[in-house]
């Protein structure tokens, strides 16, 4: 069987793998020159390297002493930084190229577009074109960050989180409008080199759809930074004028207006799915109101045997649930019964300290009308986190009231990426608070802050909160 897979990020990449592990002949389709889609070059991996390059160099400047570890001018090297990032980049590219020859998977560079329900038209940079004919096919196209014209757009000093990742100079001052994932985690970047950055949002809140107490814990760490919120605001328009920008503002509850005046404004609300130049009307694909490819459960199309998969379909756009689906895809092809449990692909923000989170909210448990229990423990209360000095932080875990189970844990503090697995892992075989409870976790750890949450919410006998 002949499977041909549209995109070579998290999602396609993967996709191709398993479906080679199984057998099939693989065709993988990219229309950039290097593999990997966003995620790679302009999304996950470049944002994180510069994370942990911005947050050792905070980390020497404004904690090292309290270490007894005594650094005289200490300064960044913005382009060894980014040469850095670079590399990380090109390294992580070529495993991915390995992987291809590994599984005999074949790779053509070029623009995809379908000609009918079982064969697509590549055309390559040189305008060279062939036809490449299929059984089964995968979309894996991604996304693009969602810009309104009104924002004026420029890629100068208007930019997008692409071009944030690549400037020639560290702002004095930033702007960022969206106060979500990708916003919150640039901003954190510049803001711990000396940039005096300023978040706007249309909602209320910083990350409206997470958990709120975790939300304001991480509103208090970032404020610590320097970084300033404006909430409740619409905005107007962006307009730059030679090399400063202003962005007009409404305050949706006061209804006043300001200008916010920047070098740079980065746009971070949200991104929209890639489909220009499938022809996906020519397969017969169809597409809902924002853009996203209409899938069944089982991720097929409306045309039997095309199927998509990530940031084009519904659903968080998250490179982890993309490749879940590349799998779980690959396997339906393959006719296996995969499952993938949607509630439990969890979400983190990598800032420092950072936020993870899984399941439920209390605010979605209150909307249901479920009765439910609540176990909360701070880090500050930790051994660990005081021996570290990592104190900013808490487990939040959400149980229902009569059994026990655990329906949401959501956790901001050192590490919280890696520590909300054991939450994952718990919730997929339905554990209760107590199990997790009466797990012995090794002292001293952040992980401690997990058992002691669920002792809280067991029977509110943490035993160090």
């Amino acid at each position: 069987m002949k499977v041909a897979v549209i995109g070579s990020g998290p999602g396609g990449y993967v996709a191709a793998i398993r479906c080679a592990q199984l057998g099939f002949e693989v065709y993988l389709i990219e229309r950039y020159a290097r593999l990997g889609g966003t995620c790679l070059h302009v999304g996950c991996i470049p944002s994180k390297a510069l994370l942990d390059s911005s947050e050792h160099f905070h980390w020497i400047s404004a904690q090292a002493n309290q270490h007894g570890i005594e650094v005289d001018a200490v300064k960044v090297n913005w382009k060894s930084m980014q040469a850095r990032k670079a590399d990380v980049i090109e390294q992580n590219t070529k495993g991915i190229e390995y992987l291809m020859k590994k599984n005999k998977i074949q790779l053509f560079h070029g623009h995809a577009s379908f000609t009918n329900t079982r064969e697509l038209r590549i055309q390559k940079e040189n305008g060279d074109e062939f036809l490449l004919a299929f059984d089964k096919c995968i979309i894996a196209t991604g996304s693009k960050p969602n810009i309104p014209a009104q924002f004026s757009y420029n890629r100068d000093r208007i930019i997008s989180s692409t071009e944030a990742l690549s400037l020639k100079e560290i702002p004095k001052h930033m702007a960022i409008i969206g106060a979500g994932v990708i916003g919150l985690e640039l901003g954190s970047v510049f803001a711990r080199l000396g940039t005096q950055v300023e978040v706007i949002e249309y909602a209320t809140g910083i990350l409206p759809e997470m958990d709120r107490d975790c939300v304001r814990e991480l509103q208090k760490s970032l404020q610590k930074l320097g970084m300033k919120f404006h909430l409740g605001q619409f905005v107007e328009s962006v307009i730059q004028e030679k090399q400063i920008v202003h962005i007009n503002m409404l305050d949706r509850k006061q209804g006043n207006q300001q200008v916010l005046q920047s070098e740079y404004c980065m746009v971070a609300i949200g991104r929209r799915p890639y489909t220009e130049g499938l022809n996906l009307v020519a397969a017969g694909i169809a597409v809902d109101d924002r853009g996203r490819i209409i899938t069944d459960t089982v991720k097929q199309t409306a045309t039997e045997g095309i199927y998509a998969i990530g940031d084009v379909t519904s659903g968080p756009m998250l490179a982890h649930k993309a490749e879940e689906e590349a799998v779980y895809v690959a396997e339906i092809i393959a006719g296996q019964k995969p499952h993938i449990h949607y509630d439990l692909i969890p979400g983190v923000v990598y800032t420092w300290p950072e936020l993870a989170s899984v399941g439920k909210t209390e605010e979605q448990l209150k909307q249901e009308g479920t009765i439910y229990k609540v176990g909360k423990f701070l880090f500050k209360a930790l051994g660990r986190a005081r021996a570290s000095g990592d104190l900013d932080g808490m487990v939040k875990i959400l149980t229902e009231a009569q059994t026990d189970k655990v329906l949401g844990a959501h956790l901001v503090g050192a590490r919280a990426a890696d520590l909300v697995m054991e939450l994952v892992v718990a919730m997929e075989y339905q554990a209760s608070a107590e199990d997790i409870a009466r797990i012995c976790h090794p002292h001293p750890t952040y992980s401690e802050a997990i058992k002691e949450a669920a002792l809280d919410a067991t029977a509110n006998r943490a035993l160090h909160g």
